[in-house]
C-alpha cells in the first residue's frame, strides 16, 4: 500500500475489521479499554464499505489497526503496544 486511505485518518485510533469477526470483537474491545482510559477517540470501518483496493490490501490481516493514519497491527491488538503508540 502506498497512500494511506483516507477512512484511516478519521479517529487517532481506527479498526479495519467486518461483521462476525471474533477477532474483530476481541481487538474492538482492546481498542475501547485503552482508547476509553487514555481519552483518545477511535473509529471502526468495515472490510465491506471499503474501496476493491483497500479490499484486497487487507482482507487478509483483519482486523488492521491504525494510530495516526498508519498501519499499527493486525490480526490481534497488543494493549500494551497500543498504549505505547498513544502515548509517545
Amino acid at each position: 500500500m502506498t497512500k494511506t486511505p483516507d477512512w484511516a485518518k478519521s479517529a487517532r485510533v481506527v479498526m479495519l475489521g467486518k461483521p462476525g469477526c471474533h477477532l474483530c470483537e476481541q481487538a474492538w474491545s482492546v481498542i475501547g479499554r485503552v482508547t476509553d482510559d487514555l481519552g483518545v477517540d477511535r473509529a471502526e470501518e468495515s472490510l465491506e464499505t471499503v474501496s476493491e483496493a483497500d479490499q484486497e490490501e487487507f482482507w487478509d490481516k483483519i482486523p488492521v489497526t491504525f494510530v495516526d493514519g498508519r498501519r499499527h497491527d493486525f490480526w490481534r491488538v497488543c494493549e500494551e503496544r497500543l498504549r505505547s503508540a498513544l502515548s509517545g
